[in-house]
């Protein structure tokens, strides 16, 4: 009886890595045919009730999916998915709330918003729920906790920015909801290649820094990493042209598959 025990449990521990590895694949499978069905229900009744069903399916299906599918690169498994969904909606939350606040009084005071502040600014924001938890929590022994709290984090910036986005157009546009769901596709596939991989390269470059108990050496690396985030940030959002979006999201999510390959499969 006891061996059976032990045979059941040691099933359990080798479907538990299995199941996490691929939950990314029925979360875009079911997250997509709810956002067709929701669609295809707004075009037949018009029923406006449907529109924030519509904003929030856009904005959560390519976010979710890719820190599901980060996370299932990692194969200690040691950060609880519910952690990453904490991180994701403080870091949400906060992360634009403060982004707000600061913009506001950068404007209040040069009459203007360079980019480079814009980058400044957000990406600082973004890093505050990251530093309480490497301060407050257990989650702080390996740089691949960092990445993968900093991808969680960027991605709950990014659902809130575009859900703010989308909701301006639909009132700007007096209800053009097709103008709407373009900005929200746009923005939730490029969203991997934006604040998931700057947040993720600064978190992880603060894991690896603490690990390296703050040597001078070591914190050089965590200043320069941020310095970088902060000019791809400001160069996307100085880009006018599609290719300029596009030669700054390959940079960034470049770097960011780079440096989860070091993190999480543990590749030199």
């Amino acid at each position: 009886m006891t061996s059976q025990r032990y045979e059941a449990g040691d099933l359990d521990q080798e479907r538990r890595p299995r199941v996490r590895r691929w939950a990314w694949l029925p979360v875009l499978l079911v997250g997509s045919g709810l956002l067709f069905a929701v669609q295809r229900a707004l075009a037949v009744t018009g029923n406006p009730n449907l529109v924030p069903s519509l904003l929030v399916l856009s904005a959560l299906l390519i976010p979710v999916t890719f820190v599901l599918y980060v996370d299932g690169r990692n194969p200690a498994y040691d950060l609880p998915l519910s952690a990453l969904l904490i991180c994701a909606l403080l870091g949400g939350v906060l992360g634009t709330a403060l982004a707000s606040v600061w913009e506001y009084d950068t404007v209040q005071r040069l009459g203007g918003l360079p980019t480079v502040y814009i980058g400044l600014i957000e990406e600082t924001a973004k890093l505050m729920v990251p530093v309480a938890i490497l301060i407050f929590t257990r989650y702080r022994s390996t740089p691949a906790d960092g990445l993968l709290i900093g991808v969680a984090v960027g991605m709950g910036f990014a659902v809130l920015e575009t859900l703010g986005y989308g909701f301006v157009t639909v009132l700007a546009t007096r209800g053009n909801l097709g103008a709407a769901e373009d900005l929200l596709l746009l923005r939730g596939v490029l969203s991997p290649a934006g604040h998931a991989a700057w947040t993720g390269l600064a978190a992880s470059a603060l894991w690896w820094t603490h690990a390296r108990r703050w040597r001078p050496s070591a914190l050089a690396g965590l200043v320069g990493t941020f310095l970088l985030v902060v000019a791809l940030h400001a160069t996307w959002d100085a880009s006018k042209a599609w290719y300029g979006y596009l030669i700054v999201g390959a940079i960034s999510f470049v770097l960011l598959l780079r440096q989860t390959r070091r993190n999480l499969l543990k590749v030199p």
